[in-house]
């Protein structure tokens, strides 16, 4: 009989107690001479606690395996559970979904409640473990059993309740194999808004940004606000663009993010409707792949007021990522797309999956997922990057220079 046959015996073995090295090889040590089949391993440990789970099928001995390892586990100081059963785990139920919890801090009702709303929808938690540690807490529960749609819906609710950040994404390759990420530049791949930057030397900072918060909360159309608020920028000195640009402070994260996403083989772009001559030195700075902005008519040394070309706007900016993703040669369904505003929304709905980083509410409700978190570099934990991997990347990097 196979060791996936439902009436084969096996014995779980579970040890706990303090961790040192040597303590799972000194299980398997342990286990070797009965000649078992190992089905399944777990092990975790939590601030020097170790829980190690083995599943192997059952030796005809049962009885000498069960003394033996009870005195591995003596001679380690540590407690030791043999328990039977029959076959192998049972698998997975369909409706598979990753859940990323984020907060700072991340309080035990939060987590309650999140557990509590995968119950109702009936889903079952299958795993966690904990992905960051800082600047949040991020932690990702394996879930079964429901529709992630649903699943998502319910949760969104209860994350906004809880004051808590919560991503449903479904489960399989397709999240590990995005190659492409995308994002906005004002307000989330760099902090405020450029052209609110360059209305302050004009005097129209006031006007300006009330034309913007208008045009981010989607009650204004975003070209014709744009028009405006560059209209507005009449007569400045073009000098204004360079003092803009050294003044310009990126997001927290937003180097740890593109940093990793390079070292792992993702290309970048950045779709803004900022302007060229601010957007392109950044990218350019970071090693970005693609760039897609507004340019801004320049006569004379002085800015006249107008954009140049087509505008890039909502829709323009859909047609970006497909641009990227074609010259990249990703799908769609390999993609990320970030933003915070109402002219991001349909990047964010052509690409494999949208976030709303830190956004209005019109956008948070449309995203697939949304982050409030002010760290860029979050988004890396929604495709199942931990911190750990990342502060190693950064260190080994640096012991090569």
């Amino acid at each position: 009989m196979s060791a996936g046959d439902p009436t084969v015996t096996t014995l779980l073995v579970t040890l706990t107690g303090r961790d040192r090295p040597g303590v799972t090889s000194a299980v398997f040590d342990a286990l070797a001479p009965f000649s078992v089949e190992v089905l399944d391993v777990e092990q975790v440990v939590l601030r020097g606690r170790l829980v190690l789970g083995v599943l192997v099928t059952a030796p005809r001995d049962e009885i000498r395996l069960r003394k033996t390892v009870e005195k591995v586990a003596r001679n380690l100081g540590m407690e030791v559970e043999v328990e039977s059963g029959a076959g192998d785990n049972l698998p997975r139920r369909l409706g598979r979904s990753h859940v990323t919890v984020l907060g700072h801090p991340l309080p035990a009702r939060a987590v309650s409640a999140i557990a509590g709303r995968i119950a109702d929808t009936g889903g079952n938690i299958d795993r966690i473990v904990r992905i960051a540690r800082y600047p949040v807490i991020a932690i990702e529960l394996d879930v079964s059993g429901t529709d992630p749609d649903m699943l998502r819906n319910a949760l969104a609710i209860e994350a906004a309740d809880q004051e808590v950040d919560v991503a449903v994404q479904p489960a399989g390759l397709y999240r590990r194999a995005k190659r492409l990420v995308v994002l906005d530049v004002d307000s989330t791949l760099i902090q405020g808004e450029v052209i609110e930057m360059l209305a302050a030397h004009a005097g129209y900072l006031d006007e300006v940004t009330r034309v913007t918060a208008a045009a981010m909360r989607g009650e204004l159309d975003f070209a014709e606000s744009l028009r405006r608020r560059v209209a507005l920028l009449a007569g400045v000195d073009a000098d204004a663009l360079d003092d803009v640009r050294r003044k310009v402070q990126l997001t927290p994260g937003a180097r740890t993010l593109v940093r990793t996403l390079k070292r792992l083989g993702y290309q970048l772009g950045v779709v803004s409707g900022g302007f060229s001559e601010v957007v392109e030195p950044i990218a350019a700075e970071l090693g970005i792949d693609f760039v897609a902005a507004n340019t801004l008519e320049v006569a004379d040394g002085r800015l006249t007021g107008q954009v140049v070309g087509r505008i890039v706007d909502r829709p323009a900016k859909a047609e970006a990522l497909r641009e990227f993703a074609s010259r990249a040669g990703v799908p769609l369904s390999q993609t990320v797309a970030i933003g915070d505003g109402a002219n991001d929304l349909d990047m964010l709905a052509a690409a494999g999956l949208g976030v709303a980083f830190n956004a209005k509410p019109v956008v948070r409700e449309a995203a697939d997922t949304a982050l409030s978190v002010p760290y860029l570099d979050a988004i890396l934990y929604l495709l199942g990057i931990t911190r750990e991997e990342i502060e190693a990347a950064d260190a080994e990097a640096d012991a090569e220079v």
